[in-house]
């Protein structure tokens, strides 16, 4: 954001025109000035010879024509002379375009000072900028001036600054005395719905606008003060403070963000996020980001906080909010990128916290988690693992892939355990993995021609452990896949092959693997299936659709893996806890599709589908309980921007119904949502509910409401519940948030063309 710098085309051609003025008859009305392309009309033209002045009085109109295109302009030296079609500067008319205009109801220049005069109903417009005022001078040897009651509007930014007194202090600098800036568009004498006034604003030659004295004015009824505030003033992003906000809660007392941006070149930039809380501390927060292509991008954010209320003494603190941490060194640092790097494709997660309750304690904000996890899922197309878990993932990989078939993939994984428990050697953490090397692809068989291929998965992982085992674990598994022509009507594939598992084990202090520095095991595995599809469609009529497709695969598949030895193997993932199989599957998948006509054009989308699945265990010790839990899975898309899926398995022998799953999601075209996530995992002592709605209600009104809640615990992890507002260029917002231990409401107004929401939070009731 910046005024217009209006003043230099009037330095450079006005005071050209001048001269050649003085030299015309004193009554003529109208002329065209030689090479620099300005023309002036007026009602009156008069020359007054002590002091030495012209005047133009009545409609007074100075314009600038310029060639279009940018061509240039031959000079007095080298110029012949013209056709009378011609304009001066030897272009022709309908080449020329206006670039400035200067309009005023009188106009005086002092030829001996060089001091232009303007008054009556300024106006001097160059494109999308443009002021108006009472009256101005100009300076013309010096590049000042100054312009009473006057308005600058940038259209491009719908900037709209207003001040007693505008001052051009210098070539790219202005003051402004008694003023005021908006960002939306204003009609002609609109009070504006919201404003920064100030006493001074100066605008330095470094595209920044200091304001004193600044008042944030609602309907210009002032409600928050700042004693000086520094903002951006160019249409390219640049360095400078952004809005601050403002906190006030029971647990943190009074709290101020102040961000600070930092451009550092066009594809990349630093945000510095510092907070001061009153009862906790200073919390340092930043945000690194780049970009280089659509493949080539990062993000990396942190927090970090000294916490006076991490305390044993704070007893109320830790009751209320049934917080587990006690380390006052508290801290989040998070991030991801994407690289290409010649042929191959990397991928960087970063995500490393000080304890568990500071990702569910510091939730709110514009470093919170929720904000943090929505904004790397937008940019990067995944995001954290959830707030709850304990295990924080930093992993490293990199990925070729060959035309042959081929790939590698190279991986490194550290494991952030936030969690308050105490590991013995008997009883580690989850291992690392550094690093881990999988070398796979899939190649015809060529001599047997045909279908047949060859599939490999070959892997080294070295798994390293602080306390506790690690091993460096060899895996490799060969196979062979061919699809089976049994007739038309039949799909058919069979894959079989061998896989071995070697390990060098350290003990590491672990008791079990003491006596044993190496372990294998190999197996046999065995899979195939048979199947068939079958299409019919129906005539509908429901859903702007005319054509109901129904797809149904029935099919029956057997898996069978012998493991002769079952020696016991250290556990560092699921490749080390492979179980025996010998077992019949039959299932039934359906599959639905819509099409149809809309508005002139054809669509053809998903509708619903439908998945059963259970097995019937072959293996002797599952002579009383052979069949497997019966696998349900259904969902439906009964509008374009909506979708609802559930899922279940049952077991059928006493435990029921022992998993759920509900997901909703629902938008609409104005802008409504509606989403619900519903988990219950008996195995796992799993069941929660998380849901939020957004709905738009007339008078410019919307409403919100989300909830998580643990009903097994019977505890609201978190409720928010919010009330907006929304004019043209304004909103306001009101929002109620409900954690364990705390309530927190928070009024936020957000303003047109304003990166950064301005709000404040109330203290808790």
């Amino acid at each position: 954001m910046h005024l217009p710098i209006f003043l230099s085309p009037i330095v450079t051609f006005v005071f050209p025109f001048l001269i050649a003025l003085f030299l015309l008859p004193a009554e003529a009305a109208a002329v065209s000035v030689d090479a620099r392309h300005w023309e002036l009309s007026a009602d009156k033209l008069t020359r007054l010879e002590d002091p030495p002045t012209l005047i133009a009085e009545g409609n007074v109109v100075l314009e600038k024509k310029e060639p279009v295109g940018g061509a240039s302009t031959p000079s007095h030296a080298t110029e012949e002379r013209r056709p009378d079609s011609a304009t001066p500067g030897g272009q022709p008319a309908a080449n020329l375009k206006t670039a400035t205009t200067i309009k005023a109801d009188r106009a005086s220049y002092d030829l001996t000072r060089g001091i232009l005069t303007l008054k009556g109903k300024l106006l001097i417009d160059i494109g999308p900028d443009q002021l108006t005022a009472d009256a101005g001078t100009i300076d013309l040897e010096k590049n000042t001036g100054s312009f009473d009651n006057a308005t600058v509007v940038r259209q491009d930014k719908e900037l709209h600054f207003e001040g007693k007194l505008i001052e051009k202090t210098g070539s790219l600098t202005y003051h402004i005395e008694d003023g005021w800036v908006v960002t939306c568009k204003l009609e002609p004498g609109q009070v504006p719905p919201w404003s920064f006034a100030a006493a001074d604003v100066d605008l330095t030659d470094g595209g920044y606008a200091v304001l004193t004295h600044t008042t944030f004015r609602i309907k210009d009824i002032p409600v928050l003060y700042s004693p000086v505030m520094v903002l951006p003033a160019k249409r390219k992003r640049q360095t400078g403070m952004l809005f601050p906000s403002f906190s006030l809660s029971d647990r943190d007392g009074f709290g101020l963000e102040t961000p600070f941006f930092l451009n550092i070149s066009p594809s990349a930039d630093l945000t510095l996020y510092p907070r001061y809380l009153a009862n906790r501390g200073l919390m340092a927060g930043a945000e690194f980001r780049y970009v280089l292509n659509d493949n080539s991008k990062g993000m990396l954010m942190g927090n970090f906080l000294d916490d006076r209320l991490s305390d044993p003494s704070e007893v109320d603190y830790y009751r209320d909010g049934q917080f587990t941490h006690t380390n006052s060194d508290r801290y989040w640092i998070r991030g991801k990128a994407d690289q290409d790097i010649g042929s191959w494709t990397t991928r960087l997660d970063v995500d490393v916290a000080s304890d568990l309750d500071y990702l569910r304690e510091f939730n709110v904000g514009s470093t919170g988690f929720d904000v943090t996890q929505e904004k790397f899922t937008g940019v990067f197309g995944r995001g954290f693992n959830d707030k709850t878990n304990q295990f924080r993932e930093n992993t490293l990989a990199a990925l070729r892939s060959w035309d042959y078939g081929g790939s590698l993939l190279a991986e490194a994984a550290a494991i952030n355990d936030i969690s308050e428990q105490v590991y013995t050697a008997d009883n580690p953490s989850r291992a690392w993995t550094l690093p881990s090397l999988t070398y796979s692809g899939l190649v015809p068989i060529a001599f047997l021609g045909g279908g047949p291929g060859f599939q490999w998965d070959a892997n080294y992982s070295n798994f390293w452990r602080d306390k506790g085992a690690g091993a460096q674990r060899f895996d490799l598994m060969p196979m062979v896949t061919t699809g089976i022509p049994l007739s038309p009507y039949l799909e058919a594939n069979l894959t079989g092959g061998i896989r071995n598992t070697s390990y060098l084990i350290d003990d590491n202090g672990a008791s079990e693997w003491q006596d044993k520095d190496s372990e294998n095991r190999f197996l046999s595995h065995l899979e195939g299936e048979i199947g068939t599809t079958l299409m019919r469609d129906f005539a509908v009529n429901f859903g702007g659709g005319n054509t109901l497709s129904h797809t149904v695969r029935p099919f029956v598949s057997y898996v069978h893996t012998s493991i002769p030895d079952r020696d016991p193997l250290p556990q560092f993932d699921e490749v080390d806890d492979l179980e025996e199989e010998n077992a019949v599957y039959l299932g039934f998948n359906n599959f639905f599709s819509l099409a149809g006509t809309r508005n002139g054009r054809d669509f053809d989308r998903d509708f619903g589908f439908f998945k059963i699945k259970q097995g019937y265990d072959l293996r002797s010790e599952k002579n009383d309980t052979p069949l497997t839990p019966l696998i349900i899975e259904t969902g439906l898309y009964p509008a374009e921007r909506m979708r609802l899926k559930y899922t279940t398995n049952i077991d059928l022998y006493g435990d029921g119904a022992f998993l759920h799953s509900v997901e909703a999601d629902c938008f609409s075209s104005r802008g409504d949502q509606f989403s619900l996530d519903y988990r219950f995992n008996e195995l796992e002592d799993v069941n929660s509910v998380r849901g939020s709605l957004w709905y738009l209600l007339p008078y410019n009104l919307a409403a919100g409401y989300s909830l998580e809640r643990a009903i097994e615990q019977d505890e609201t992890i978190e409720e928010i519940v919010r009330l907006r507002f929304v004019q043209p260029c304004w909103s306001v917002e009101f929002s109620a948030n409900n954690t364990p231990g705390d309530q927190t409401f928070m009024i936020t107004f957000r303003l047109a063309n304003i990166g950064n929401p301005l709000g404040f939070d109330l203290p808790g009731l």
